[in-house]
């Protein structure tokens, strides 16, 4: 099966499993697990930040990222398809009592300056739940991958500082925008005061994210890690993977990012679909299906019958996500699956 689900279907690479069988590991609970510890002060390194926090999940990460910026009854303004908003259980409101404030997504994942403004309520106003904390997505997977301008980020920036407002990074794949966008991690992360990336996903370790940002800052979401049950005990055996990721998997993304522009540039002109966006700028092909009477559903069960897996966001717009494990001729093998689909059911 070419498995184009997501990126968080890879499997840690053999590299990843020696360096877990031969951890250096001790209680995390009380700081003496070196190879934790390695993780954290190389994450933070690698996006310029003075300390970082091993979490299980990016759900997780976002969650104390957020909890640890702002008291519970603030709002969180955040894209109305936003990952954070959409896929994540709607933790921030159920635990930790935050108000999401959803602001329209343009379709190249921006929050526009406008809208912005608009949702930062006057702070006095007894009767609206006041601002905490600005959350951009980059880059921005509803939106097809797409990369957030370095300009149209400090615009942001000057904004949450006018206003006295924190700003927070979901950047799961953040090393896939800065691949993109031929700059450091750590310049992107610069104009943030916290960022959450994921290590489990085109990185291929096996679990993990990791929250960076001041140290304060940090030891207060060490904090929340423990009250949300992530309080790990012999973590170092899963940082070890994550360390061989941040080392070994950040500058092969180049080459997932090549694949999708191969894939697309392959299933461009198939008729029946249309890609959406029809920009590729990291590891994502997006396109719609526009064949009459063939439904999201039906068209991935074909597909998954000819040996290719996709998924779908929604109704008619159907996700591949390129990874390591898929080559070259997975490519051309998934791009003529998808010919011979719409082929059959165009007869």
């Amino acid at each position: 099966m070419i498995d184009l689900l997501s990126d968080t279907v890879t499997l840690p690479t053999q590299e990843m499993r020696q360096a877990m069988s031969h951890a250096k590991v001790g209680d995390a609970g009380y700081g003496e697990d070196p190879t934790l510890s390695r993780l954290e002060a190389l994450a933070a390194e690698m996006l310029g930040k003075d300390d970082a926090a091993f979490m299980t999940s990016g759900c997780q990460g976002n969650l104390a990222a957020l909890l640890a910026h702002c008291p519970r009854g603030h709002e969180v303004i955040v894209g109305d398809r936003s990952d954070l908003y959409d896929f994540e259980a709607g933790s921030v409101s159920a635990v930790g009592g935050l108000v999401m404030h959803p602001v329209l997504t343009e379709p190249d994942g921006q929050l526009s300056l406008d809208n912005l403004r608009a949702a930062i309520r006057n702070k006095s106003d007894y009767q609206c739940a006041p601002p905490g904390v600005i959350v951009l997505e980059n880059p921005h997977c509803q939106r097809g991958g797409r990369v957030l301008p370095a300009s149209y980020i400090k615009e942001v920036r000057a904004l949450a500082n006018e206003h006295g407002l924190p700003l927070h990074l979901d950047g799961a794949r953040i090393f896939n925008a800065a691949i993109a966008s031929k700059r450091a991690a750590a310049e992107i992360a610069e104009d943030f005061d916290s960022i959450m990336f994921s290590l489990s996903k085109g990185l291929a370790a096996p679990f993990g994210s990791m929250v960076c940002g001041p140290r304060p800052f940090i030891e207060r979401v060490r904090r929340y890690r423990k009250l949300l049950g992530g309080g790990l005990r012999q973590a170092g055996f899963m940082a070890s993977a994550g360390i061989v990721a941040l080392q070994t998997m950040v500058g092969r993304l180049i080459e997932d990012h090549r694949r999708a522009h191969l894939l697309a540039e392959t299933i461009r002109d198939i008729p029946g679909i249309s890609l959406e966006p029809p920009v590729i700028e990291t590891n994502m092909v997006f396109f719609r299906l526009e064949q009459q009477g063939l439904s999201t559903p039906n068209f991935l069960a074909a597909l998954s019958e000819r040996g290719v897996r996709m998924g779908t966001l929604r109704e008619g717009l159907v996700r591949a996500v390129v990874h390591y494990l898929v080559s070259d001729d997975d490519v051309e093998a998934t791009a003529t699956a998808i010919r011979s689909v719409l082929q059959a059911e165009s007869r």
